[in-house]
């Protein structure tokens, strides 16, 4: 169906009118038409247009590109950025009703960015002239004869494989080292018994660490200036899109929430309304083997307004994450109405272990929970540097061992980075384990 974009602006005009009357509030949205080359490039780029240069989204690039044109492969409806005002990109090739309901989705997601509490340390306003300078930054680090391509993307990769092992809570104002420091000083001094009796107070960390580029960044001796730079880059990079990775089904859930309602109360020509079906069920379709943020997150924020009404939606977009999320508003009711079960591999055969009854509904929720967002990643932390500046590191085990593998390449990586020895513990069926 062709379109101008005066018919964009029309439609804006009326999904903003029919938004701000639910009292959603969102940050501006500009609106970038692109063609599907140019999504591609937006995508690869987490979309993110000033993105520092890095291997790897060239190589997603060239994977996504090849895919899409062998028709194994579509493309996202919508892309919109966290920023402010937040960016959003409409495909050329996407017909007006889609656009329609993509602006109407974008509307939803730049209020659940505004307004959610674990985006409040993004720094929406500022976002793309921080990454603008960071990239600018790293580009000429690459553009330096006495550094170059190769010592950059090596950082770099080290960087990507432990930038999401960090504090996964925001909100919480963390102790500097030397306001740890002060604090035992005071219990030594008003209430000694309160410590263990083998406490050191020159103990480095003085409580686990679990923002590990960080600590590196500020403890490792084999840096050089650029390399830890670069360093505070990807970790600062890192926690702008964690809470969109530990928000995903609230996010996705929230903006088809909302797309739905405002498109089921716009006045749409009868020529759209198999089209706006047709694309909302594409969005919400369940999906074989895995979880559908978009049907989860919108099947629960449904649930709520049917049970509990519009105002505890609200509640619910600003206080949780979708860890939080899941474990306040998933019921028995929503497993059976979504048909969820867990299964698991044993030995050669997959079986089914839950089920949504009575006596599995819970287990199915507390599988769930352990893999949402950065939940499926292990919880790693640094328990302590020794005099000799060795590392001890420990995983925090929650039942499910480590691939070993997969450690083995990130401790390749984290031996890049640290530059001296260091020791990795965990447990591997239920015993110790040095890595």
């Amino acid at each position: 169906m062709e379109w101008t974009f005066e018919d964009l602006q029309e439609w804006d005009e009326k999904i903003v009118k029919l938004a701000k009357a639910y009292n959603l509030d969102w940050y501006p949205i500009d609106y970038e038409v692109c063609d599907y080359h140019d999504m591609i490039g937006y995508m690869s780029y987490i979309g993110m247009p000033t993105h520092y240069q890095h291997w790897s989204y060239g190589k997603s690039f060239e994977r996504t590109h090849t895919m899409y044109n062998l028709g194994m492969e579509g493309l996202p409806y919508e892309m919109i950025i966290n920023s402010d005002p937040s960016i959003s990109y409409l495909m050329t090739e996407n017909p007006l009703p889609l656009q329609v309901l993509i602006m109407a989705h974008c509307v939803g997601h730049s209020d659940f960015f505004k307004n959610n509490r674990m985006f409040k340390h993004t720094d929406a306003a500022n976002v793309i002239s921080r990454f603008r300078n960071s990239a600018k930054r790293i580009k000429k680090y690459i553009d330096n004869p006495n550094i170059g391509v190769e010592p950059v993307e090596k950082i770099i990769d080290a960087c990507h494989a432990l930038k999401y092992h960090n504090y996964r809570e925001f909100g919480i104002k963390r102790r500097t080292h030397e306001e740890l420091k002060q604090k035992y000083v005071d219990i030594a001094n008003f209430k000694p018994e309160n410590l263990p009796a083998d406490f050191d107070i020159n103990k480095i960390p003085l409580e686990s660490d679990y923002d590990i580029l960080g600590f590196i960044g500020k403890y490792s001796r084999n840096l050089e200036p650029w390399e830890r730079d670069i360093i505070n880059i990807v970790r600062e990079q890192s926690m702008y899109f964690m809470p969109q990775a530990m928000t995903k089904i609230m996010n996705e859930g929230w903006a088809s929430f909302w797309h739905y309602k405002i498109m089921s109360e716009l006045d749409l020509p009868q020529e759209f309304h198999l089209s706006f079906l047709k694309f909302h069920n594409q969005v919400l379709r369940p999906m074989v083997g895995r979880i559908n943020p978009y049907h989860l997150g919108f099947t629960i924020f449904m649930w709520i307004e049917k049970n509990m009404g519009l105002e505890e939606c609200f509640i619910a977009r600003t206080s949780h994450n979708d860890e939080s999320f899941i474990r306040t508003y998933l019921n028995q009711e929503i497993c059976e109405e979504l048909n969820l079960f867990s299964y698991s591999k044993k030995k050669k055969e997959w079986t089914i272990d839950d089920i949504a009854d009575e006596g599995g509904w819970k287990q199915i929720r507390e599988d769930l929970i352990k893999n949402v967002g950065l939940n499926s990643l292990p919880n790693i932390y640094v328990e302590e540097m020794l005099k000799d500046h060795t590392l001890i590191l420990r995983h925090e085990h929650d039942g499910r061992d480590l691939d070993l593998d997969y450690a083995h390449n990130v401790c390749d990586h984290l031996l890049d980075l640290w530059g001296d020895e260091f020791k990795f513990f965990t447990i591997i069926e239920e015993e110790p384990f040095e890595i």
